[in-house]
């Protein structure tokens, strides 16, 4: 596939951002100077730079120009269901799971209450770690309702639990009620994580829903304070 030639200068400016030459707060050249060193038109430079800006390399600035963002925190969504792959897959970054827990378990008072369960039922606990750059900086505790997922395996936690569950099971994800805090470090937060000294995180807490509305997921999702913003869009209605 040939590439357009904005989208070759989209690449090679945010390879250069991503490798520092273009550290955060700097300067991108204008619009001149980038047609020039080129060799093409404003026009094919200005559709590379809303390419940047979209992707959250560059702010573009009135009579200021291009100022090249902090690349080094992931975008979260606040209001979308979407799976840590689909995440991963997005921010094209290689990232590294590591599954630590995985077992059946009869839920306790807490998971009773965050599940709407009884003592009798029974959940599949999940806690992995999410590593980039040698650095695991997210913890991910889940809870599965077994009624709805009967069984799961090391490989599928590794991989993606909701391809497993959407393709496989054929379960339909519909929503997920968030709740978003700001917590001490646990012990399991000390253990799993590298929290680079660091002695709070993000957590965020999301009750997951069928499109049948049962409640079959709870997961409390730890994020280290310095990779993260949550991000969400919003419009005002009149």
């Amino acid at each position: 596939m040939v590439k357009n030639k904005f989208q070759m200068i989209y690449q090679e400016i945010a390879a250069q951002i991503e490798d520092g030459v273009y550290p955060k707060n700097s300067r991108l050249p204008s619009e001149n100077e980038l047609a020039e060193k080129y060799g093409t038109s404003r026009e094919t430079v200005r559709k590379a730079l809303n390419l940047l800006s979209q992707n959250g390399y560059i702010q573009k600035i009135k009579a200021k120009g291009s100022i090249v963002l902090d690349i080094g925190r992931f975008d979260f969504p606040i209001s979308g269901l979407v799976s840590f792959k689909e995440i991963s897959e997005r921010v094209d970054k290689p990232f590294h799971t590591t599954v630590y827990e995985l077992y059946c378990m009869k839920p306790d008072e807490f998971i009773q209450r965050q599940l709407n369960l009884t003592p009798k039922d029974e959940v599949w606990k999940v806690v992995r770690s999410r590593e980039t750059e040698g650095e695991r900086i997210i913890l991910d505790i889940d809870y599965f309702n077994k009624k709805f997922v009967p069984s799961l395996t090391k490989e599928i936690c590794e991989k993606s639990i909701y391809h497993y569950l959407e393709h496989e099971r054929h379960l339909n994800i519909s929503f997920a009620k968030k709740e978003i805090v700001v917590e001490e470090c646990t012990p399991e937060d000390q253990k799993f994580l590298d929290l680079k000294g660091y002695q709070h995180v993000v957590v965020v807490r999301n009750f997951v829903y069928l499109d049948n509305a049962r409640l079959f997921q709870y997961t409390e999702s730890r994020h280290r304070l310095d990779k993260f913003r949550f991000v969400d869009f919003a419009r005002r209605s009149k």
